[in-house]
């Protein structure tokens, strides 16, 4: 995704990935406000994930001191969502998606694009996002309707459009990987 932009048509596959993480993120941040306990640190890790996703996404590169400060970034939230596996293995996909990005951190610092790195760590990548999103996208089209908010009770964070967000996510990442 990185290196001169050539044209709009060239680059704008690059600036809607950065438009839907950016976004992905926002809604997280969101989440964050709205959450308490440990659903808060999730949305949290998730957000930090969107608005990094959105940071290696832009086309024109972020600098030369760039890969080295998201590889800082992401390494710290592979560290936090260590720190959420205690609450149970449902945070793994978090530090999963943490490596990953650092994982392609590394590659960019290298020189060598969001995939470039060994083959193995890449293909295997590859497939655990792959596998995160076929299921992430039945999971969401199965949810049927969600629950409808009571006027002038507490709101309810809509489950799909949660699920909608981790699934963009999923497939921002995907993208990425397959990018070189």
């Amino acid at each position: 995704m990185h290196g001169p932009a050539l044209s709009l048509s060239a680059s704008l596959p690059a600036w809607l990935l950065v438009l839907l993480c950016a976004v992905s993120g926002a809604y997280c941040l969101r989440r964050v406000r709205r959450s308490g306990g440990e659903a808060r640190g999730g949305a949290a890790g998730e957000a930090l994930m969107g608005f990094g996703m959105a940071a290696m996404a832009v086309p024109s590169g972020i600098g030369p001191w760039g890969p080295g400060i998201l590889l800082g970034v992401f390494c710290g939230a592979a560290l936090h969502a260590l720190w959420l596996l205690r609450g149970g293995v449902h945070h793994a996909h978090h530090l999963v998606g943490s490596l990953a990005m650092a994982y392609m951190a590394l590659t960019m610092a290298a020189g060598h694009g969001h995939g470039g790195g060994p083959p193995l760590i890449t293909g295997a990548l590859l497939l655990y996002f792959a596998g995160y999103v076929l299921l992430g996208g039945a999971r969401l089209v199965t949810a049927g309707g969600g629950v409808q908010p009571v006027p002038g009770g507490p709101q309810v964070v809509p489950t799909e459009l949660t699920r909608a967000c981790r699934l963009a996510m999923g497939m921002g990442m995907l993208a990425m990987l397959l990018s070189v």
